[in-house]
């Protein structure tokens, strides 16, 4: 089976990788404070709520069992 050859590609130099970067770092539109905050609420609230239902959950079926023995 012949070997492949890699094409005759020069190597462009890291600074140009780095502008590149910084380039597209300054397209990003960042969120506000207000909407980063809002959001991190939602998801805590989001997090507590399901850990209640899993910590009743558990509740119940250990009473559940507790019935059956």
């Amino acid at each position: 089976m012949a070997k492949k050859t890699k094409g005759n590609k020069k190597k462009e130099p890291k600074e140009n990788y780095f502008k590149g970067v910084k380039k597209e770092i300054e397209l990003v539109k960042w969120p506000d404070f207000k909407s980063v905050m809002k959001n991190t609420v939602a998801t805590v609230t989001l997090c507590l709520i399901i850990a209640v239902f899993f910590i009743l959950l558990t509740l119940g079926l250990s009473l559940i069992k507790g019935w059956i023995n």
